[in-house]
């Protein structure tokens, strides 16, 4: 039967990687996910391009685990001497844009859902879910479904990660500062520097160090990416606008870094978001005990994913290598595929030992 899946899987990848998917733009790939269930008797919802479907033996008593993975590619990088969009297959590597990033986790997922799709001795239902907008976090991907679905109790996100365990995740702000001063003649040192107040601010910045450390993650980190002021030389600005971009990890909320950053800051900050929060679940969780039983590294990871998204317990796990994600020539491996299906069965199966360690 996993070959058979493996199969199937790697069928549908080809088909995914042929169907240019950009974010926002996923319609094609989200009518051959439902295309493939339909074919295997599995029922699907649809809302926008994110495509879904519930165990077949659902048990509205039981708690919830959600497969989720995205169908949404970036555009293809420069340097492609490939055609990104044909899934050119060399030996054992399949070449093709959303190959790794992330058609190989999803399509492991979903023939991980289909392996259980008879199963009525899980001690939990399975929703497996593909979604859309994940690679610009939009309004319209996994966060316009969760509030169609039933109360989650843990997710495995779908990203390549070699197999590793992903228990913790920076979050992200993108925060706009203003500085404001006085405009004044330069020749008479009149008025008040925007610039020099927003490098007080920057300086300050550059040389906090957050208190709380995560184990994974390490310490937030505050980086100046922009910075604009000025209209002629001989004028002092009245504004300077700058960019903080900010990587948030568990031991914070979005909310407590911006107001810690607004506290010892001159400039006027405001948050174009808090929605792209840290994630983090704890090492003593069954998943993660899961994991580790079956000789998997857990690890803190640096790349947003749709987990930001997700309010309740999540790991990042699939097959390929984030290195490989949105790179020209972009690839997965066909064993790394079929490896992929077989470590979710097993850590399902592992993860059900550890809910029930007596039976």
């Amino acid at each position: 039967m996993l070959s058979h899946l493996t199969k199937e899987a790697i069928g549908l990848l080809r088909q995914l990687i042929a169907t240019p998917s950009f974010s926002r733009e996923e319609a094609e790939t989200a009518g051959l996910i439902e295309s493939f269930f339909q074919k295997h008797n599995i029922s699907t919802r649809r809302q926008g391009n994110n495509v879904w479907a519930l165990s077949r033996h659902w048990d509205q008593a039981k708690p919830t685990v959600l497969l989720n993975s995205h169908h949404d590619t970036v555009k293809p990088a420069a340097g492609w001497q490939r055609n990104p969009f044909e899934a050119t297959q060399e030996g054992d590597f399949l070449y093709g844009l959303g190959s790794n990033d992330a058609g190989g986790p999803l399509v492991s997922l979903i023939a991980t859902f289909l392996y259980y799709s008879d199963s009525t001795a899980l001690p939990f239902n399975l929703i497996i879910a593909a979604t859309a907008e994940e690679e610009i976090s939009g309004p319209n991907g996994i966060a316009s479904i969760l509030p169609e679905l039933p109360s989650i109790e843990l997710g495995i996100i779908g990203e390549p990660t070699q197999m590793q365990l992903a228990i913790a995740e920076r979050g992200l702000i993108v925060i706009d500062a203003v500085a404001k001063g006085q405009a004044g003649h330069a020749a008479r040192n009149e008025g008040i520097n925007a610039i020099y107040l927003a490098l007080e601010d920057i300086q300050w910045i550059q040389q906090y160090e957050f208190e709380k450390i995560s184990p994974y993650l390490g310490p937030v980190k505050a980086t100046v990416t922009q910075i604009e002021a000025g209209y002629q030389h001989n004028v002092v600005p009245d504004t300077c606008r700058y960019v903080i971009d900010v990587r948030t990890q568990e031991c914070y909320s979005n909310q407590e870094v911006f107001e810690i950053l607004q506290q010892h800051t001159k400039a006027e900050l405001t948050a174009r978001s808090f929605r792209l929060n840290p994630s983090g679940i704890p090492e003593h969780h069954p998943i993660v005990q899961a994991g580790r039983q079956l000789g998997l590294s857990t690890y803190g990871s640096p790349t947003l994913s749709d987990q930001a998204l997700c309010p309740f317990p999540t790991v990042k796990i699939g097959p390929g290598d984030s290195a490989r994600s949105h790179t020209a020539e972009e690839f997965i491996r066909l064993t790394e595929v079929e490896a992929g299906i077989n470590t979710y069965i097993q850590l399902i199966e592992t993860y059900v030992r550890q809910l029930s360690p007596t039976s």
